[in-house]
């Protein structure tokens, strides 16, 4: 059953906001977006968190080392401004703030080879470089060029991986050298306290979303805060048994943002520092991970929102792009890494987010964590992540829209599916089911029916699976 269904109940508001939201036309409510741009802020407000500790363990070329209160900072400020552009412009419940992968490119490839500055401005390049493509038309045509089911595979490839990644992150999937590659819990057993939190929140959600109660996920998740909370003031939980964030009552809620690292950019002087060859492979590869990701979670989200046409188009896509390269290069100059549409907006989607409206109340509390960064810190993965799990079921509904009839088309979207997942890249999944699509219509000669907009994409994938080879060729390891 596709989560659009399920925002038709309401009775549509009118007034200013419905004339340029298209409330209305999109079978929604305010309370409805407002809740869903709520909960999505909880699902990804872990990232206001989880950047900073990604770039502040991190030494450039110089030995030098970013304040993590100031990336905190920079990290809601990015994701406040960029968010609420999108919003506003793209009227899509599509949440942006630092991209995971994005960021540990620019803290474990970029920044060793030059200073942080630099490191920032190459990311200020790939966004301008999206932005280029966006305006003219060029990732427009890309995305649309995509076969319809393989927009599907995409959809259904996302859900899969959102789902592992609320797994992981609450602890309830884990790995380690003397067990297989997944297991559950500790040693193929659940035994903590938080994995408690997030089976009970799980369950919780599971039974409140199938009542079809309102603001069920964003209940869940603050009933499974105060049940951690709870159980960490009065349990002996080992240090980093929670995760990134531990449910702790801060002993103060504000907190003065400090600005220092905005505008610290050096746009050219890595090519300088490090080599026009190694700034180029470092900026393709930030220009190959924006560009994928976020075209993937795009295409999915809308997908499962049913904001996609029969055609596959998504509506003001055009406008979407653009604001995510924009997006991107804002990350550079705030020097919290790129930007890029998150995949926890489905999470928003799920509670009936449908237009950009919810991006005004995410945006909103990711202004007030500015001050209230403490509060922001109390939310842990295992209250979370559920909605990951819960969402990333929801949206493999859409399997069902895919020809498995058709060999040219089933190996690929199969490919695209079980990739995500299991790569933890929505980038690489996307590329596997594009050089598989290729490769399939060349063996059974009907190459020509693929787009002429999709043999570049096929070309830079091959590029970029084979890239660790090429830098050895070029020497620029």
């Amino acid at each position: 059953m596709s989560l659009s269904k399920n925002a038709q109940a309401d009775p549509p508001p009118s007034g200013p906001l419905d004339r340029w939201f298209d409330l209305t036309g999109r079978g929604t409510s305010v309370a409805r977006e407002l809740r869903g741009g709520v909960t999505t802020f909880f699902a990804m407000a872990y990232i206001i968190l989880l950047n900073p500790i990604i770039l502040g363990k991190a030494r450039d070329v110089t030995g030098a080392a970013l304040s993590v209160p100031q990336l905190t900072t920079m990290t809601a400020l990015s994701a406040a401004v960029t968010t609420v552009i999108m919003g506003l412009v793209g009227n899509a419940p599509l949440a942006l703030a630092a991209g995971l992968g994005i960021n540990a490119v620019v803290a474990f490839q970029a920044a060793p080879v030059m200073t942080w500055p630099q490191a920032m401005g190459l990311v200020v390049i790939e966004g301008v470089i999206i932005v280029v493509l966006a305006l003219t038309g060029i990732r427009e045509r890309i995305m649309n060029s995509i076969p319809l089911a393989l927009k599907h595979a995409i959809a259904v490839g996302i859900g899969a991986f959102l789902a592992l990644v609320g797994l992981v992150d609450a602890g309830f999937v884990t790995s380690s050298a003397t067990s297989p590659p997944l297991a559950l819990g500790t040693g193929g057993h659940l035994e903590t306290w938080p994995t408690l939190v997030f089976a009970g929140t799980l369950l919780l959600m599971i039974a409140l979303y199938a009542r079809r109660m309102p603001g069920a996920i964003l209940l869940s998740i603050i009933v499974g805060t105060v049940a951690a909370v709870v159980i960490e003031a009065n349990a002996s939980i080992p240090k980093g048994g929670w995760g990134v964030v531990t449910p702790d009552m801060p002993d103060k809620l504000f907190a003065a943002p400090d600005f220092g690292l905005f505008g610290e950019v050096d746009l050219f002087g890595g090519f300088g520092r490090a080599g026009v060859i190694t700034a180029l492979v470092v900026l393709f590869t930030l220009v190959l991970s924006g560009f994928f990701d976020a075209m993937g979670t795009i295409l999915g989200i809308s997908d499962e929102a049913g904001l996609v046409g029969e055609r596959g188009e998504v509506p003001r896509l055009g406008r979407i792009l653009s604001v995510d390269g924009l997006s991107a290069a804002f990350g550079g100059l705030t020097s919290s890494s790129a930007n890029t549409v998150f995949v926890e907006s489905a999470a928003g989607v799920g509670e009936g987010a449908r237009t950009g409206l919810a991006n005004l109340a995410t945006g909103a509390l990711f202004a007030a964590t500015l001050l209230l960064t403490p509060l922001a810190a109390v939310v842990p993965a295992q209250a979370a992540a559920p909605a990951l799990v819960v969402v990333g079921a929801l949206m493999m509904t859409q399997v069902a829209k895919v020809d498995w009839s058709d060999l040219e088309i089933t190996i690929p979207a199969f490919l695209t599916i079980v990739l995500m997942p299991f790569t933890y890249s929505i980038t690489i999944g996307i590329g596997g089911g594009m050089v598989g699509y290729a490769a399939i219509k060349i063996a059974v000669g009907r190459w020509r029916e693929v787009s002429v907009w999709l043999w570049p994409v096929v070309a830079l994938f091959l590029v970029f699976f084979a890239i660790h080879p090429i830098e050895e060729w070029l020497n620029v390891k």
